[in-house]
């Protein structure tokens, strides 16, 4: 299930550093790893995992090689989110009511 393998590959707090900096646009590995105490074989290893789990695609400029984020893996995560966002205001709700009686 690729809902897995997105969950899997942003549990790791450097993939999510990574994805977040891409979020804010495209870049190549270099300009990733700066700012960032990181080694290039362990930077092409998080994106190998991201890329695998559709957060991140790449596209090949010359002998360069830009990384974005991949609108379908966030599409898909938009999905999973969407089956529980209508559970949880109910839930609220009655936990409001169950404080408000608790108070009583």
């Amino acid at each position: 299930m690729i809902e897995n393998d997105i969950f899997r590959a942003l549990a790791d707090p450097t993939r999510r550093a990574i994805f977040e900096k891409l979020a804010a646009g495209g870049m190549n590995a270099s300009a990733l790893r700066a700012g960032m105490e990181i080694s290039q074989p362990a930077m092409s290893q998080h994106l190998a995992v991201l890329r695998s789990a559709r957060l991140v695609k790449e596209e090949r400029q010359g002998r360069f090689v830009n990384y974005e984020v991949d609108p379908e893996g966030l599409s898909l995560i938009a999905h999973w989110l969407a089956k529980y966002r209508a559970y949880w205001p109910a839930r609220i709700e009655a936990l409001k009511i169950l404080l408000k009686e608790m108070d009583q």
